[in-house]
């Protein structure tokens, strides 16, 4: 009798369809219209862009201020950013190539071989050089990492070149330390964290029988991770590097201290150059006339649609390598 009489109450205590009704409508509405403010700030930004850009769009053509190689703020004003898109893919392109392995092997020894301990210390050390503000990556660069690659890199190969390889100074460039090879270094340790952190969280995703079956079959450790962990997480890795690659891109500070800042085709290995980026923050508080301003502001356009078009194919990858069932969907 007392367990029916509790059964009741529990009964009467559970929500009416009238509250759960009007709980699954308010949830419903307050999740559209957050994903809705995103997709409406997105496109704001880049009609924003746009129309600030519109005036130097107009004048040189969308595809021919895209290609244009010339950028001389002070006597012709004519404009195109065809330099600082060469300058921002090369960089990031080499900074990814680059980082990838080293991060892989970092997210393969924490993962899969530290002591629990050796693996946290390692991710805290990893997760920290994400947190340090680029522009104090940018000052170690210019006062103790620059000197020492010029001193010990730069030079001896560009000296080596001069005696023996005359015809490598033109494609070495100036050894002034400050240059595209320089940048690309400095982007290489600043996206190893984001493609380490994804790459360790998919590696411990990977489900416990997966590695156990391997392991059944006389597979070794290594085996174990190269034929059961790695492809099960490809995924993962792949989000993780084009999610650096997404940083590499946008990254400013560092790479303006640290790159040169040439405004002129062609670049050379260790000789200046410059990104999208890099001429935004260097040029914007000097631009006075309007059709150099609008320019920047275009170049910003460009900077968006690329990094937009960087990120979806992220999330193309993502979806079209995550794992189901031990299967690619």
């Amino acid at each position: 009798m007392t367990e029916n009489k509790t059964a009741k109450k529990k009964i009467n205590l559970s929500p009416s369809a009238l509250y759960g009704w009007l709980g699954d409508r308010i949830f419903a509405v307050t999740i559209f219209v957050l994903g809705f403010i995103v997709i409406f700030t997105t496109v704001a930004m880049a009609l924003s862009l746009y129309f600030s850009g519109a005036e130097a769009i107009n004048k040189f053509g969308f595809f021919g201020f895209m290609t244009g190689r010339v950028w001389d703020a002070a006597i012709t004003m004519q404009f195109g950013t065809w330099p600082f898109i060469v300058g921002t893919v090369a960089t990031s392109f080499a900074a990814l190539a680059l980082s990838f392995l080293p991060a892989i092997a970092i997210a393969i020894f924490t993962a899969e071989y530290a002591p629990k301990w050796l693996g946290y210390i390692i991710e805290n050390l990893v997760n920290l050089i994400a947190a340090v503000p680029s522009v104090v990556i940018g000052i170690w660069g210019i006062f103790v990492f620059t000197p020492w690659v010029r001193d010990s890199v730069y030079m001896p190969v560009y000296l080596w070149s001069l005696e023996n390889a005359p015809s490598l100074t033109p494609i070495l460039g100036n050894p002034a330390g400050y240059g595209m090879l320089t940048a690309t270094i400095i982007l290489t340790i600043m996206i190893i964290p984001f493609t380490t952190a994804l790459t360790t969280d998919a590696f411990r995703m990977v489900p416990k029988e997966q590695r156990e079956a391997a392991s059944a079959l006389g597979a070794t450790k290594w085996e174990v991770i190269r034929m059961a962990v790695i492809p099960y997480s490809r995924g993962g890795i792949l989000a993780g590097a084009m999610l650096s690659l997404g940083r590499a891109i946008g990254e400013t500070m560092a790479v303006a201290m640290l790159i040169g800042n040439k405004n002129t085709l062609p670049f050379t290995i260790f000789g200046p150059g410059s990104t999208m980026p890099s001429v935004i923050v260097n040029e914007f508080r000097e631009a006075v006339e309007n059709i150099h301003l609008t320019s920047l502001m275009a170049v910003g356009f460009y900077l968006f649609l690329i990094s937009l078009v960087v990120n979806l194919f992220a999330a193309w990858i993502q979806r079209k390598y995550s794992i189901t069932g031990g299967r690619a969907v």
